[in-house]
């Protein structure tokens, strides 16, 4: 069992609010609230501002507008918070070779795997270091736990948060654990809390108690045993390095349920483009495509086909789902709908462009590549029963105008798109137009970079020397 505190935990705070809030000046120490902003929308995440008005993740959005009315509410930027992210996911990877990404704001590290850290004070400063290079790289804060388990590690970094470092002594873990809530330990959700508190245990010292004997009877062998150890501060998971994915997957719900069959296809093969996007930006590909769709009496159903080899070709995965979807009863509307693919892999069969051909009915002529997922979402060309759609301008999102340069959406309206135009590196918040949607001189455009710095130190372990006999 390992006894040094080198097993750390970083979670980035209020990670995608934060995001918002240090590429936009005007933001920076206001309420923001991050996530779907129609009717069924939720928050993914909270600024601490808006926190302190009781809004918080997963909580339904128009909640959330009645309890901070004055908050900034944005829709996700996910291509910035994945560019942040592995920003973030490489200074861990300079410390260790055992990283264990939990999600893009949250991870695991074996600092003791990678030499950086062998003991509790070579373990402190490796993750202040941490934290001052994720400043510098991202101009973000990050809580950082450290301790000898993951369970204890990921604990310690909750106690740290905001923007603070906990290091849990050898020896204090059972004494630290005793009062805090049965909630805290893995594996105990509402269920399981629900049903300790009705045998009077709430806090983890009253579980030590018990005694494994009663966990076991109360919970079963397999939950009572880890339970009982979990309580006694015992957690011998070891740090996993880069979990492989198993599926990419995309989906949206809409504010107002689909009834258009027409509407339903177009949906469906603009979500397979963004689907094939997320493939290829991390280097995949896939053999079975899913069709997800939930109707309007929140029945869900979905829907697979096995291909014979992986593929990222969009033409092949939109012409796959669009087959699930000739199988699915869509008549009484339609309020989210998905498209993932599974079976991943690192190669595609070159062949596979011909499959899409070759499963066309009576098709003379090769598969044509389908148009960007731009120009699906304007309803183009190929489109000549559906004119053209008004361009969308989420709220959040970056644009560029011809004249002001680079700005982001405050809001948009009645033919109307207000722009305030700042960038991450303006001293002061910026100006604010207002245009036409139609605007030929007003363009979507990408993310700017938080931060020009680079980490205080080159990505690497602490400068320090390790014990005696150390390699």
């Amino acid at each position: 069992m390992r006894t040094a505190p080198t097993i750390l935990h970083l979670d980035m705070d209020a990670f995608y609010a934060s995001v918002e809030q240090a590429s936009k000046p005007s933001l920076r120490g206001k309420a923001v609230v991050v996530g779907g902003l129609g009717p069924r929308g939720v928050v993914a995440t909270a600024s601490y501002e808006a926190r302190v008005h009781g809004v918080h993740s997963a909580m339904p959005m128009a909640q959330a507008r009645r309890l901070a009315p004055n908050a900034a509410y944005l829709v996700p930027r996910f291509q910035l918070y994945r560019a942040v992210s592995e920003q973030v996911m490489g200074l861990l990877r300079a410390l260790s070779p055992l990283v264990e990404p939990l999600s893009l704001d949250e991870a695991f590290v074996d600092l003791e795997a990678g030499g950086a850290a062998w003991d509790a004070e070579s373990a402190r400063l490796t993750g202040a270091r941490l934290r001052a290079d994720i400043r510098a790289v991202t101009g973000l804060t990050g809580s950082v736990g450290l301790a000898a388990s993951k369970m204890l590690a990921k604990i310690a970094s909750e106690d740290a948060k905001p923007d603070g470092l906990v290091l849990i002594e050898p020896g204090t873990e059972r004494d630290l654990l005793a009062p805090k809530s049965v909630r805290i330990l893995p594996g105990v959700g509402p269920a399981t809390g629900d049903h300790l508190r009705r045998a009077g245990m709430t806090t983890v010292g009253e579980l030590a108690e018990a005694g494994e004997d009663e966990l076991v009877r109360l919970l079963g062998k397999a939950h009572g045993h880890a339970l009982y150890a979990m309580a006694l501060a015992h957690d011998e998971r070891p740090v996993v390095a880069e979990r492989e994915a198993k599926s990419v997957s995309v989906e949206d719900t809409y504010d107002v349920d689909i009834h258009d069959r027409t509407r339903v296809g177009l949906e469906v093969r603009r979500l397979a483009g963004r689907c094939v996007r997320r493939l290829r930006e991390a280097g995949l590909s896939g053999r079975t495509i899913v069709l997800k769709v939930r109707r309007y009496d929140f029945s869900t159903l979905t829907r697979s086909e096995t291909l014979r080899g992986p593929t990222d070709d969009p033409a092949v995965v939109a012409e796959a789902a669009a087959r699930l979807l000739e199988a699915v009863d869509t008549t009484g509307g339609v309020r989210l709908l998905g498209v993932g693919v599974t079976g991943l892999a690192d190669y595609t069969q070159e062949d596979l462009f011909a499959q899409a051909a070759g499963e066309r009915a009576g098709a003379e002529e090769p598969p044509q590549p389908p148009a960007p997922a731009e120009e699906a979402d304007r309803r183009g060309a190929a489109e000549p029963d559906h004119p053209p759609a008004e361009r969308r301008w989420p709220s959040g999102h970056d644009v560029r105008h011809a004249v002001y340069g680079h700005g982001w959406v405050q809001g948009s309206g009645l033919g109307r798109v207000t722009v305030r135009f700042e960038t991450p590196l303006s001293t002061r918040p910026g100006r604010v137009r207002t245009f036409r949607t139609d605007d030929p001189e007003l363009e979507p455009a990408d993310p700017l970079p938080l931060v020009e710095r680079r980490p205080s130190a080159a990505a690497g372990p602490v400068d320090a020397v390790g014990p005696a006999g150390a390699g």
